[in-house]
């Protein structure tokens, strides 16, 4: 007769490298400290603190197997989640309201950011995917559109913080920046705020510029940054599309079209439609941009987790000087197009 006992499946233990809880605590406490941070300094921004510590933490402690899977965890299904939680307080008919006033310039200063990001990224010999987040970031809205790209293209980690990094260098500049220039061209309220939403990044430095400017400034600002937003469903439809025809191309053996299919903008969309129909009630939703802000600051401090400082470091001053081209490319072409219109 065995003596030999079976384990029950539910005392079997997950080991280690395979257990996400603590990478996703890590990246949670980090997170914590970087939105407390993020407070005191809305200039620079939680994300922003939560990409430098991450990245600070990796290169310093270099956290263990048993911290991997939850980070990966993080930088993929939290990223997600929290570009679906944004989608909840975006309302697409108060946007198209005001939005069809900036769509032309919007769609010059987009196909600038594209066209730009692909001859110098070239001409710089920057890589491909890291070319192509620091357009995107710049014609888009920064570090929400890196994020809501990032599934689809799958860069390096690394690729990822240094593209969030470059963008908020260039955020920085603008809030200083572009009041000063708008003061001194005599812009109307009306034509700042359409050069601030359709040129600065991130909509935190958008509210900032918008409004140091004036009520009025930051008011249209804030409205045309929004339209801008929504940019972000095309621009990763179109992506997902391309990264299949190549997958299809190569002949990928396994190819599914859904397995790359960026299904979170479908839920995107369905958060905006609740939002935009009036089912999702006023009171909470301060509450979910809290939370959608609370998980992009824990998505990007598992990508500082994940990034290697050597690897940035080999891609040198290039990247910041594409994205210092391409910022400039898309505040001029902004002026441009509003003067060719009368609208300044």
């Amino acid at each position: 007769m065995s003596t030999k006992t079976s384990r029950s499946p539910a005392l079997v233990r997950v080991p280690d490298h395979q257990n996400p809880w603590a990478g996703l605590a890590l990246a949670t406490v980090i997170a914590f400290v970087a939105l407390f941070l993020g407070r005191l300094m809305p200039l620079v921004g939680g994300p922003v603190f939560g990409i430098i510590i991450g990245i600070l933490v990796r290169n310093t402690f270099s956290p263990g197997v048993r911290y991997e899977a939850g980070i990966r965890f993080a930088s993929k299904y939290v990223l997600q989640w929290s570009i679906i939680a944004l989608g909840a307080g975006l309302s697409l008919s108060q946007v198209a309201h005001t939005g069809l006033d900036s769509l032309a310039v919007t769609a010059v200063t987009v196909t600038t950011a594209g066209l730009t990001a692909w001859g110098l990224g070239r001409l710089l010999g920057v890589g491909g995917r890291l070319k192509l987040l620091i357009g995107v970031g710049t014609a888009i809205c920064g570090g929400s559109a890196i994020a809501a790209v990032t599934p689809i293209i799958k860069p390096d980690d690394h690729e990822t913080a240094y593209a969030i990094s470059t963008i908020f260098l260039f955020n920085v500049a603008a809030v200083l920046l572009f009041p000063a220039i708008g003061h001194l061209v005599h812009l109307s309220d009306l034509g700042f705020g359409m050069w601030a939403g359709t040129a600065i990044n991130d909509t935190s430095s958008v509210v900032a510029a918008g409004y140091s400017y004036s009520k009025a400034a930051g008011d249209y600002a804030t409205i045309v940054k929004l339209t801008r937003a929504t940019l972000i469903i095309p621009i990763c439809l179109t992506l997902a599309c391309i990264v299949a025809y190549r997958q299809k191309k190569a002949g990928a053996g396994n190819f599914r079209l859904a397995a790359i299919f960026p299904w979170f903008i479908l839920w995107f969309l369905v958060a905006s439609g609740l939002r935009t129909a009036g089912l999702i009630p006023e009171s909470i939703l301060p509450w979910i941009h809290e939370a959608a802000e609370f998980l992009i600051i824990v998505a990007l401090t598992a990508i500082g987790l994940s990034s290697n400082l050597r690897h940035m470091a080999a891609s040198g001053v290039r990247p910041i000087l594409l994205g210092l081209g391409v910022w400039a490319a898309v505040s001029v072409s902004s002026l441009a197009v509003q003067y060719a219109m009368g609208q300044l």
